[in-house]
């Protein structure tokens, strides 16, 4: 009684189980809005915010800020066209925060829809966006960028 009674294939099975790695969609890695980026800086704590945007307010750059959250399909839509503006906008500071990480950079900014994207400049709000109009958020894009 009380023996391990497991047979050689069973303990092999188990051995071939554990040595696995998790499950990983191969399109999650192309749409993920969690997937490092060197154009887009992803804000993961409230003090790494604030910094960077104490920091910008006292310049003319331009700062594009993306709220996402990890289950809204329209902003992992919207990411492969803000990293291809990205490139092109190099002048530009692109920033992403997750509303379920980051819930009070959210509720000071008063949004109510995803996904939204807030233009700033000096430390002030000029403009958004809200939902996934690629065409509307180019065109503030390059508008607010070469402005002021």
């Amino acid at each position: 009684m009380g023996a391990n009674t497991s047979s050689p294939t069973h303990r092999s099975k188990l051995n071939y189980l554990r040595s696995r790695k998790p499950y990983t969609p191969g399109f999650e890695s192309e749409i993920s809005p969690y997937k490092a980026s060197p154009l887009i800086v992803e804000m993961k704590k409230k003090n790494q915010w604030k910094s960077r945007f104490n920091a910008l307010k006292d310049t003319n750059k331009l700062v594009v800020i993306k709220f996402t959250a990890k289950w809204c399909g329209p902003c992992k839509s919207l990411e492969p066209k803000l990293e291809e503006l990205a490139s092109k906008y190099t002048d530009v500071e692109f920033v992403k925060i997750d509303v379920d990480v980051l819930k009070s950079v959210w509720k000071e900014y008063n949004l109510h829809a995803l996904p939204t994207v807030v233009f700033m400049k000096r430390g002030q709000e000029v403009d958004r966006v809200v939902g996934l109009k690629l065409d509307e958020i180019e065109g503030k894009l390059h508008k607010y960028a070469y402005s002021f």
